[in-house]
């Protein structure tokens, strides 16, 4: 095996927070291993792209560059936010792994009480007017910080963002207000049953090429096995849905003994409430019962 890997990641401060952790999880399972990082700047990312339409949707925006890394051999190993992979498996490449996952609930942040609250994902839009109904969803961009400091700079009420993501850059949401920039807001923290997450929300994600026996056995040492099936699952649900991030889709797996629940919510233009599924089964079956769930949704 080689005694050295490199890995490749977006720069967002999100991003490098989730390759250090990939960074120490391979230091552990490997201590001889060398490791370095290449930051590899997305369309997403860059501030000079042409803007994104959103009718043409988000697959890829923040993953087809480091993708693109890795099949060129730039780089060994894709470290992604597994909600920002596109369902659509790209040709020579493999998720071959995963870290465990951390909290998947979504997180409504407030700076006032009111009924104007920001949020970037469609998903999220269509469960707020659903459950909030009177909601005024407002457009929203940019990492997890400037999102909060266009919200303490706006006359919004609100904003939702992922727990995982709060908690990876060191905020402590488990109660009722936290501190930002000398600032203290109030976090409720949204209920899965309702606002059902992303597919792959609060997963870290390590892609390899389909080829590379090497990075495949390093990933192995690393790889929860249970939080793989669980996004493979989702990300089957999501192909057959033909619905990454971009779409007003949630999907979550869970796992109990060698019982695995899916779950999930499919929002139509015409309905406020989601058409929903819920199936359970042998978690061996995870494909199996992503079908189950699809043919339900659409029955």
């Amino acid at each position: 095996m080689s005694n050295s890997i490199v890995l490749g990641s977006r720069g967002s401060e999100l991003a490098r927070a989730q390759a250090r952790m990939v960074v120490e999880a391979l230091q552990r399972a490997a201590p001889g291993l060398a490791i370095s990082t290449q930051t590899i700047t997305t369309r997403g990312d860059d501030r000079k792209a042409e803007p994104i339409d959103p009718q043409a949707g988000r697959k890829g925006l923040f993953t087809g560059e480091i993708e693109r890394a890795l099949l060129a051999g730039e780089i060994d190993i894709a470290v992604h936010s597994a909600k920002d992979l596109p369902s659509d498996i790209t040709a020579g490449l493999e998720v071959r792994g995963a870290l465990p996952r951390a909290p998947v609930e979504d997180l409504l942040i407030r700076k006032s009480a009111g009924d104007v609250i920001a949020t970037g994902s469609v998903r999220r839009q269509h469960q707020l007017r659903w459950k909030y109904p009177g909601t005024t969803v407002v457009e929203l961009r940019g990492n997890v910080p400037t999102r909060m400091r266009k919200l303490l700079a706006s006359d919004w009420n609100g904003i939702v963002l992922a727990r995982a993501g709060m908690e990876r850059l060191g905020y402590d949401v488990s109660g009722r207000a936290f501190d930002f920039e000398g600032a203290s807001l109030a976090v409720e923290i949204l209920s899965p049953s309702d606002f059902l997450p992303a597919g792959g929300q609060g997963v870290i994600a390590l892609q390899v090429r389909e080829d590379d026996a090497e990075a495949k056995a390093i990933v192995d040492r690393v790889n929860h096995a249970e939080t793989l099936l669980c996004l493979q699952a989702e990300r089957e649900f999501l192909r057959l849905l033909q619905g990454d991030c971009g779409s007003p889709v949630g999907v979550l797996a869970t796992i109990d003994g060698s019982e695995m629940t899916l779950r999930a919510q499919f929002f139509e233009p015409e309905r406020i409430e989601p058409r929903a599924a819920c199936v359970k089964g042998e978690a061996i079956s995870a494909l199996q019962l992503a079908q189950r769930v699809w043919d339900s949704i659409n029955g």
